[in-house]
């Protein structure tokens, strides 16, 4: 596993932070982004560690499947979907959101950094 750097957590949120309101990014996506790619775990743990009180979009986050993540604290998955259906993302019938409608894609992102999951 790969050991988290100070600048690790800051890096994260920077990228979380320009998701834009009614788009969703996978894990890997935005690890990818914040420059760790193939540590999509470490963006879960990121995200784990904000406070409630957090101005940090972490419910514009999704894993690769376009699900909400299962969380250890009860009804936090529930939160993450009203947050999103505020925004006008939605599920389908399996719980799923349409990643190739609602997946971000930052313009200056090279197409070999952000890949789903």
């Amino acid at each position: 596993m790969r050991r988290a750097s100070s600048d690790t957590y800051p890096r994260i949120y920077a990228v979380v932070r320009r998701i834009p309101r009614g788009k969703v990014a996978t894990y890997g996506q935005v690890a990818a982004l914040a420059g760790f790619r193939r540590h999509a775990r470490q963006v879960g743990y990121a995200l784990h560690a904000v406070g409630n009180d957090t101005t940090i979009p972490w419910h514009r986050v999704v894993n690769a499947r376009g699900e909400v993540s299962p969380r250890a604290e009860p009804h936090w998955e529930e939160l993450q979907r009203k947050l999103l259906e505020d925004e006008e993302v939605f599920f389908d019938s399996r719980d799923r959101i349409d990643l190739a409608r609602r997946q971000w894609r930052p313009r200056n992102a090279s197409a070999r950094s952000v890949r789903r999951g």
